[in-house]
Parts: C-alpha cells; structure tokens; sequence
C-alpha cells in the first residue's frame, strides 16, 4: 500500500516541478502573449483570457498523450 503511495507522490512531485519549469520556460516563448488571447483593460482593471494558447497546448499534450498511447 505504502508503495504505490510513494510511487503516486514522486508522479506528483515530477509533474508540480514540470508545470514550474513550463511557467518559468513559457514568457521567453512566447506563449501566453499569442495573437488570440483576450486582454481587457479598462482603468487599474485588467482581464486576461489565454484562449488560444491554451488551445496550443491542449493540441499538444493531446498530440503527446496519443503518440504514448500508441506504443
């Protein structure tokens, strides 16, 4: 039971620390500032909506997720 506890959290862990790098990696990129993405701004009130980089990467990890499946 412990086991597949342990296996469960270090799974977890590796991916908390991929989304990390991703954030860190992703404003060199260029993604999240893609032509598409909504940006409101009126007065000291912003409103910023990722639509079509979230679409990018759904598109991708899907691509991913399917090519792994696939073995």
């Amino acid at each position: 039971m412990f086991r597949d506890t342990g296996k469960v959290l270090i799974g977890a862990g590796l991916l908390i620390a991929l989304v990390g790098a991703i954030m860190v990696i992703a404003p060199r990129t260029g993604i999240g500032r893609l032509p598409g993405d909504i940006v409101y701004r009126r007065g000291n009130f912003t409103f910023y909506f990722p639509i079509v980089s979230s679409i990018l990467i759904s598109v991708i990890l899907s691509a991913l997720l399917w090519a792994m499946s696939r073995r």
